[in-house]
């Protein structure tokens, strides 16, 4: 009975409740340990104050603990006056180069634009006549000066709410606060270590483009852009997960795309809830209509050349940031049977490639079963001497024709989890003496 129900727990587990970390909405309490109360800070907005701000985001960073977090406090002046402000930005994630030259330096420094003739307003249009000068002034607005003459910048955002601000710091920008202002400027400096476009492992071919997705997904969205070249290809983000806020893309055709198609899609993203989202594996499970089937819904592909095609045939294609593959729905059975290399071919060829791969699917399929079939129940179909010679190769042989061919399937598996696990230094090691013995046998 013991065996029986280890069986059960590992291919048939029982559903019990789930214990999931889930953040609490504004205004609930959360028990401690100690069975106290506490009431979760319900503060969104960014104060006028700078002191309070400083104060406020010390506590949400953990700023006496955290190593590389970095808050940078200054005096910048504009118009001759001098205002207290400081940088937030996580060190490693930003361009370092980016925030020394082109945020500190021209909030920093004394230039002609930040200095004044005392006047506070800025004039924006002069006449005069009859010796009569009428100036259309317009009064000086803080925040509009510093965003159009103190930021050099090309992807500036303006914030009103602390979660927004910490999104964008979270994700590789740099926020600045400045005195008298409730507001916060989202400064797109990101500068993190990611790897370059290389070729594809998974799905090689020989004539088509060598490249494949990376883990940034502004990356990946520029690779379909490049092939795409049209104005049509629409990319939505969509955040997944109330603790990771992972970013995701989804991408499709605006006058190709069935309508109900794109807004199924979207009605599933949005209604993901989740805590975490860390690989499109994941996703793939949750996005789908039904997990128990074992036959895939979605299509998993690192080319952004197969990718692409299928955008153009009016599918839609869902990107994660930190995952180097793109999810396609709806999916085909014939999808799965196709490769890149038959777009690339004469379609006399890539017919009969398909053919063959059906066939293929086919034997695998079925072939150990009618093998199984015939030499245990239908052994007329087997010529006379063909089942001698089964006869005769298994006379040996302690086990059953079943559970010869359960090993066989088994074999093939661990051979091929351990050719995808075993590191590469262990292979190496191991072609290695194989080929000493192979040399010491021959000498």
């Amino acid at each position: 009975m013991k065996i029986t129900d280890a069986f059960k727990r590992v291919f048939f587990p029982i559903e019990e409740p789930s214990h999931h970390f889930t953040l609490p909405a504004s205004g609930e309490t959360v028990p401690n340990t100690n069975n106290q109360v506490e009431e979760v800070d319900t503060v969104e907005e960014i104060f006028p104050s700078i002191d309070v701000n400083i104060e406020y985001i010390k506590v949400k960073y953990n700023l006496m603990i955290n190593s590389d977090i970095v808050l940078r406090e200054f005096i910048l002046t504009a118009r001759n006056k001098q205002y207290r402000a400081f940088l937030l930005f996580i060190d490693g994630m930003v361009n370092m180069d980016l925030v020394n030259n082109y945020v500190l330096k021209p909030l920093m420094l004394k230039n002609t634009s930040n200095s004044f003739d005392g006047n506070q307003n800025q004039v924006i249009s002069e006449a005069k006549a009859n010796n009569i000068t009428v100036r259309k002034v317009k009064k000086f607005d803080m925040k509009e000066y510093i965003l159009n003459s103190l930021l050099p910048q090309n992807n500036v955002k303006i914030k009103s709410k602390f979660e927004d601000v910490f999104n964008g710091v979270n994700s590789g920008n740099c926020a600045l606060f400045i005195d008298t202002l409730n507001i916060a400027f989202d400064i797109d400096i990101k500068g993190y270590s990611t790897r370059s476009v290389s070729k594809p492992e998974n799905e090689v071919v020989i004539r088509g483009p060598q490249e494949a997705f990376v883990e940034n997904l502004r990356t990946n969205t520029s690779l379909i852009r490049r092939i795409i070249n049209n104005e049509n290809l629409i990319i939505e983000n969509i955040q997944i997960g109330k603790v990771s806020k992972t970013s995701c893309a989804l991408c499709y055709m605006k006058n190709i795309a069935n309508d109900d198609l794109v807004a199924e899609a979207k009605y599933r993203l949005n209604n993901i809830n989740i805590d975490y989202l860390v690989s499109s594996g994941q996703l793939e499970q949750l996005f789908e209509d039904n997990s128990k089937y074992s036959l895939p819904q979605v299509i998993a592909t690192e080319r952004p050349d197969k990718t692409a095609t299928r955008i153009l045939e009016g599918r839609v294609v869902v990107l994660v940031n930190g995952s180097p593959y793109a999810l396609i729905v709806p999916a085909t059975f014939i999808d799965f049977l196709e490769s890149p290399e038959d777009n690339n071919i004469k379609f006399q060829f890539a017919n009969l490639l398909k053919l063959i791969r059906i066939g293929a699917f086919l034997i695998t399929l079925f072939l150990p079963g009618l093998y199984v079939a015939i030499t245990s129940f239908h052994q007329e179909f087997i010529p006379t001497e063909l089942l001698f010679a089964i006869v005769a190769s298994r006379a040996s042989v302690p086990f059953s024709i079943i559970l010869e061919i359960i090993i066989m399937e088994l074999s093939f598996e661990l051979i091929r989890e351990a050719g995808l696990r075993v590191p590469t230094p262990v292979r190496s090691y191991n072609w290695y003496y194989r080929r000493s013995d192979y040399w010491s046998i021959s000498c």
